[in-house]
Formats: C-alpha cells, sequence, structure tokens
C-alpha cells in the first residue's frame, strides 16, 4: 500500500476541513458586524425623521451623553468581555450599535443622502479591499497595528479638544489622519480575527467571544473611515 499517497490525501483533507472551519468563522463575525450596522443605520434613519427625538438629542445637553455613550460602552464591554457570557456580550454589541445610531443621527441633516450614498460606497470599497488584504497576506501585521492604535489615542484626544475649539482646519487633519489610520487598521484587525480562530479554534465560547470582539472592532473601523470620509467628502445641506 502506497502510504505516503494515504497521508497527502488526509493531509489536503484536513486543510480543506481546516479553511472551511475558517471561513464559517470568518462569515459570522462579518455577520455580527453587518447586523450592528444594519442597527446603526435604522436608528439613525428613525431619529432624523422624528424631530422631537432629534431636537432631544442633540439640541439640548443631552448631545454630550449620546456622544460619549458608545465610548463608555466599548471601554466596559473589552474590560468585562472575559467574565461575560456570549450571550451578554452580543446584547452590549448591539446596544452599542444602537446607541451609536442615535450619535450619528445628525448625519442625515447636516448632509445631503446624494452624498452618504456615494461616500458610504466610497467607505465600503475601502473596507472591503483592506479586509480581504489582511485576510490574505502572509505578512505580519502586528508592528503595523501597534503604531495604528498610538494614532487612534492621538485622534480621540484631538477630536475631544476640537469640540471646544470647533476649528475647521483641525478638523480636515483629524478626518485625513483618521481614514488612513482606521483603513490600515482594518487589515489589521481582519488579520487579528485569523489569528484568533487559529489559536482558539471556533466553536469555544472564548472563541465566539474573540470573533464577537473581533467584529466590534470591523465596525469601529468602518464607521470611523465613513464618518471621516464623510467630513471629507460630504455635500452639506
Amino acid at each position: 500500500m502506497d502510504f505516503s499517497r494515504f497521508n497527502t490525501v488526509s493531509r489536503t483533507k484536513s486543510s480543506v476541513s481546516y479553511d472551511a472551519g475558517l471561513r464559517n468563522y470568518m462569515i459570522q463575525v462579518y455577520n455580527y458586524m453587518f447586523l450592528g450596522l444594519a442597527i446603526t443605520a435604522l436608528v439613525s434613519l428613525f431619529v432624523a425623521n422624528t424631530q422631537p427625538l432629534l431636537y432631544a438629542i442633540h439640541g439640548t445637553p443631552l448631545r454630550y451623553l449620546v456622544m460619549f455613550a458608545p465610548l463608555i460602552i466599548v471601554i466596559a464591554m473589552g474590560m468585562k468581555i472575559a467574565t461575560m457570557s456570549f450571550s451578554a456580550a452580543k446584547k452590549v454589541f448591539y446596544l452599542y450599535a444602537f446607541t451609536m445610531g442615535l450619535s450619528l443621527s445628525y448625519i442625515f441633516v447636516a448632509f445631503t443622502g446624494a452624498s452618504i450614498a456615494r461616500v458610504f460606497f466610497i467607505a465600503s470599497s475601502m473596507f472591503g479591499f483592506m479586509s480581504l488584504y489582511g485576510y490574505s497576506t502572509k505578512k505580519d501585521l502586528t508592528s503595523m497595528g501597534s503604531f495604528l492604535i498610538m494614532g487612534v489615542v492621538g485622534i480621540i484626544v484631538l477630536s475631544i479638544v476640537n469640540i471646544f475649539l470647533k476649528s475647521s482646519g483641525m478638523q480636515f487633519v483629524i478626518s485625513l489622519a483618521a481614514v488612513a489610520i482606521f483603513v490600515g487598521l482594518t487589515a489589521y484587525d481582519t488579520q487579528k480575527i485569523k489569528q484568533y480562530y487559529f489559536s482558539l479554534g471556533g466553536t469555544s465560547d472564548v472563541a465566539r467571544k474573540a470573533g464577537l470582539m473581533g467584529a466590534l472592532s470591523l465596525y469601529i473601523d468602518f464607521i470611523n473611515i465613513f464618518i471621516h470620509l464623510l467630513m471629507l467628502l460630504g455635500e452639506r445641506r
């Protein structure tokens, strides 16, 4: 019997099975991300078309709570994810998407519908290309990711400062840098999700929570690419 041929076939079958498992894991991650984006879009549209609610959120001091609530939720989720059940983690993720919808509802009032649709297409194309790159590249993006995360901290600090300065020039620089940083992070986060699968497998509760956190990372990447591109390219009403 040709044992070498048998071993080759076995390895091939194992590789195919492993690739299928990774593909299913990634599909599940993207499904969570897209569901989160759908929640955000629906909430934003509803608020934008409900004048009393729109005024209550963006025309009163409540806007500061709505503005910072998503940041507080995502920090709390990152700190507690290890002790949360997967079901609870999903609920917090959807809560985050909901509060982001409240926060972003102003864009349908501030920008024309045509420019929102155009920028959404551009952002989707950039995100899709970089996520595919992160999935397929053999290059280790760890060092690049560490540098980009430092850039995110800088953007957050500058954005908070600019809330009070209201400088259009600073906002332009922030948006330009943010697009570049989150485009790079899309590739880095996609590769990191693959590494979750390779190190944890795809069926354990820990792996599922890791995948959900990966979906959250990709969600944040896409939202930031879209919003900052809108700041740069959107047509205001």
